[in-house]
Protein backbone atom coordinates (compact mmCIF):
# COMPACT_ATOMS: atom_id res chain seq x y z
CA UNK A 1 0.00 0.00 0.00
CA UNK A 2 2.01 3.14 -1.01
CA UNK A 3 1.40 5.92 1.29
CA UNK A 4 2.17 9.80 1.10
CA UNK A 5 3.32 11.63 4.64
CA UNK A 6 3.49 15.24 4.65
CA UNK A 7 5.89 17.15 7.36
CA UNK A 8 7.00 20.68 7.85
CA UNK A 9 4.42 22.00 8.71
CA UNK A 10 4.23 24.37 11.89
CA UNK A 11 3.54 27.85 12.87
CA UNK A 12 5.32 31.14 11.97
CA UNK A 13 4.62 35.24 11.64
CA UNK A 14 4.16 36.47 8.74
CA UNK A 15 6.94 37.27 6.68
CA UNK A 16 8.55 33.87 7.91
CA UNK A 17 9.15 30.87 5.57
CA UNK A 18 8.69 27.16 6.02
CA UNK A 19 9.80 23.70 3.94
CA UNK A 20 6.88 20.96 3.22
CA UNK A 21 8.49 17.75 2.20
CA UNK A 22 6.04 14.87 1.11
CA UNK A 23 7.47 11.44 1.07
CA UNK A 24 6.29 8.52 -0.64
CA UNK A 25 6.39 4.72 0.85
CA UNK A 26 5.28 1.77 -0.11
CA UNK A 27 5.18 -0.74 -3.17
CA UNK A 28 4.19 0.35 -6.38
CA UNK A 29 5.00 -0.84 -9.86
CA UNK A 30 5.43 2.45 -10.85
CA UNK A 31 8.37 5.07 -10.74
CA UNK A 32 7.90 7.97 -9.07
CA UNK A 33 9.20 9.63 -12.02
CA UNK A 34 6.18 8.84 -13.47
CA UNK A 35 3.47 10.53 -11.40
CA UNK A 36 2.09 14.56 -11.48
CA UNK A 37 2.59 15.71 -8.19
CA UNK A 38 0.46 18.76 -6.18
CA UNK A 39 0.23 20.89 -3.21
CA UNK A 40 -3.28 21.68 -2.16
CA UNK A 41 -4.72 23.35 0.96
CA UNK A 42 -7.58 24.08 2.53
CA UNK A 43 -8.54 26.42 4.84
CA UNK A 44 -11.57 26.29 8.24
CA UNK A 45 -14.89 26.08 6.03
CA UNK A 46 -13.55 26.33 2.29
CA UNK A 47 -12.81 23.80 -0.68
CA UNK A 48 -9.38 22.33 -1.23
CA UNK A 49 -7.38 24.80 -3.68
CA UNK A 50 -4.34 23.71 -5.92
CA UNK A 51 -1.39 25.65 -4.84
CA UNK A 52 1.61 24.10 -6.87
CA UNK A 53 2.24 21.60 -8.66
CA UNK A 54 4.64 19.30 -11.06
CA UNK A 55 4.20 17.30 -14.30
CA UNK A 56 6.16 14.52 -14.65
CA UNK A 57 8.48 16.37 -17.14
CA UNK A 58 9.07 19.23 -14.38
CA UNK A 59 6.67 21.90 -15.56
CA UNK A 60 5.54 23.64 -13.09
CA UNK A 61 2.26 25.61 -12.04
CA UNK A 62 1.81 27.93 -9.33
CA UNK A 63 -1.93 29.69 -8.25
CA UNK A 64 -1.88 33.29 -8.18
CA UNK A 65 -1.88 33.99 -5.23
CA UNK A 66 1.15 32.19 -4.10
CA UNK A 67 3.66 33.13 -7.21
CA UNK A 68 7.10 34.34 -6.66
CA UNK A 69 6.68 32.85 -3.10
CA UNK A 70 6.60 28.91 -3.32
CA UNK A 71 8.42 26.88 -5.47
CA UNK A 72 7.72 23.40 -5.10
CA UNK A 73 10.58 20.43 -6.75
CA UNK A 74 10.75 17.09 -6.74
CA UNK A 75 13.45 14.32 -5.83
CA UNK A 76 13.00 11.35 -8.12
CA UNK A 77 16.10 10.13 -6.38
CA UNK A 78 14.16 10.21 -2.59
CA UNK A 79 10.47 9.79 -3.77
CA UNK A 80 10.05 12.99 -2.40
CA UNK A 81 8.04 16.64 -3.35
CA UNK A 82 8.87 19.38 -1.34
CA UNK A 83 7.40 23.15 -1.46
CA UNK A 84 9.73 25.83 0.07
CA UNK A 85 7.27 29.25 1.24
CA UNK A 86 8.75 32.14 1.58
CA UNK A 87 7.06 35.44 2.58
CA UNK A 88 4.24 33.87 4.23
CA UNK A 89 0.92 35.77 4.91
CA UNK A 90 -1.91 34.62 7.85
CA UNK A 91 -4.01 34.45 3.95
CA UNK A 92 -2.12 31.53 3.37
CA UNK A 93 -2.79 29.63 6.99
CA UNK A 94 -4.80 26.39 6.15
CA UNK A 95 -3.85 22.77 6.39
CA UNK A 96 -1.56 21.40 3.63
CA UNK A 97 -2.06 18.46 1.68
CA UNK A 98 0.44 16.83 -1.19
CA UNK A 99 -1.42 14.35 -3.95
CA UNK A 100 -0.40 11.90 -7.14
CA UNK A 101 -1.50 10.97 -10.45
CA UNK A 102 0.10 8.68 -12.49
CA UNK A 103 0.76 10.33 -15.70
CA UNK A 104 0.46 13.75 -16.97
CA UNK A 105 -2.03 16.37 -16.38
CA UNK A 106 -3.09 19.28 -18.31
CA UNK A 107 -4.54 20.70 -15.38
CA UNK A 108 -1.89 20.30 -12.92
CA UNK A 109 -3.98 22.52 -10.33
CA UNK A 110 -7.12 20.65 -10.10
CA UNK A 111 -7.65 18.27 -7.40
CA UNK A 112 -10.19 16.10 -8.83
CA UNK A 113 -7.51 14.81 -11.50
CA UNK A 114 -5.28 13.21 -7.98
CA UNK A 115 -6.25 10.15 -6.90
CA UNK A 116 -3.43 9.02 -3.44
CA UNK A 117 -3.75 11.84 -0.97
CA UNK A 118 -1.79 12.62 1.83
CA UNK A 119 -3.07 13.12 5.45
CA UNK A 120 -1.40 16.67 5.44
CA UNK A 121 0.82 19.18 7.28
CA UNK A 122 -0.76 22.88 9.13
CA UNK A 123 0.40 25.62 8.47
CA UNK A 124 -0.66 28.48 11.01
CA UNK A 125 0.91 32.05 9.87
CA UNK A 126 0.10 34.93 12.27
CA UNK A 127 0.22 38.77 11.92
Amino acid sequence: QVQLVESGGGSVQAGGSLRLSCGMFGYTAYSYSDYSLGWFRQAPGKGRDGVAAIGIDSTTTYADSVKGRFTISRDNGKNTLYLQMNNLKPEDTAMYYCATHLGQLNRLLEPSWYDRWGHGTQVTVSS
